[in-house]
């Protein structure tokens, strides 16, 4: 079975798979180049890196598939301006923007002829970014790991609203971890889904041993969102996430909320490992997913899955 959606078209992809683009996971070029040469979009996530890191992964990719990939660029990023030149000068096919509007940037990226997509918090936001001039949109979820919406809607709702809301394309994701998630997005009238968590947990990904042990281990209600009213996050409990908890149980002021919150990174638990004090980001979908698995492999399997739970659709159907 091949299955063709108008994101597979747009983007020139063999498959209706988008590899989120996360801050360590991704910020290189092994995770990226297996996605995209498997026939799904890989995506270098340029939020922790330095250009010449960038250019390098950039490079790399380019010269392992001739198949297409994106960058993601947080435009609310201090080196945004310089990730979005490296773009345009590397000739990257695709961008991924986030946390940030596309209005003042766009003109030159359709000019150069890359397609842009946005992630967008809930359907009025989705509206304005098609408005702008937009490719494509993605709708993320509550479930979802890293920077969850401030309105909390969770995913079956924010993406068929999404998809009601615009003309253009939509990716969904949060929550989604195998074929059965994937076709629950196309269902809904997404013409890709959006994995995160799942291809965290491969050995391409960049993050430390111990990071991915936690995931490995956490159940479907080991998360929580942390920091809301700040820079809300969804990680994995831990001692950081406890204290925090407690404070704000005991009442604790915004000063000492602040210091404890920033106490804390993704880049302690990413790199350095400390999976008690760090933010160990990451989905509801952790809780059904129990295997490290090469990223190519599990595009693979991925779509023999997602072939599966459509066939048997069909099935009850008849």
């Amino acid at each position: 079975m091949t299955l063709t959606t108008r994101i597979t078209r747009l983007l020139d992809i063999e498959h209706p798979i988008i590899q989120g683009g996360m801050s360590w996971a991704s910020s290189n070029a092994a995770l990226a180049l297996a996605v995209s040469q498997a026939g799904g979009l890989g995506v270098i996530a340029a939020g922790p890196m330095y250009p010449d890191a960038l250019r390098a992964a950039i490079r790399e990719v380019r010269e392992g598939t001739a198949r297409p990939f994106a960058v993601n660029v947080p435009l609310y990023n201090k080196r945004a301006a310089e990730f979005l030149d490296i773009v345009l000068e590397e000739r990257v096919p695709i961008i991924i923007a986030s946390q940030g509007g596309p209005k003042a940037h766009i003109a030159r990226f359709k000019a150069a002829g890359v397609t842009w997509i946005q992630v967008t918090a809930n359907p009025l936001h989705a509206k304005k970014a098609e408005d702008a001039g937009v490719d494509a949109v993605i709708a993320v979820g509550y479930e979802a790991g890293g920077h969850p919406g401030p309105e909390e809607v969770g995913t079956v709702v924010l993406v068929r609203s999404t998809v009601k809301a615009v003309s253009i394309p939509v990716i969904g994701g949060g929550g989604i971890a195998d074929g059965a998630g994937i076709a629950s997005m196309l269902a809904l009238g997404a013409g890709a889904a959006l994995l995160g968590t799942r291809f965290l947990l491969t050995p391409e990904s960049g993050l430390h041993q111990a990071y991915k042990d936690a995931v490995l281990q956490a159940r479907v209600n080991d998360t929580a969102v942390v920091g809301k009213g700040r820079s809300p996050i969804r990680m994995v409990k831990n001692a950081f996430s406890a204290a925090y908890a407690a404070a704000e149980t005991s009442g604790a002021g915004d000063e000492a909320l602040d210091a404890l919150f920033a106490g804390s990174s993704l880049k302690l638990a990413a790199l350095e490992g400390n999976v008690e004090q760090g933010k160990i980001e990451a989905g509801q979908s952790a809780g059904l997913i129990d295997t490290l698995e090469p990223a190519g492999q599990l595009v693979a399997r991925l779509m023999r899955e997602t072939e599966a739970a459509i066939a048997e659709l069909r099935d009850a159907i008849n």
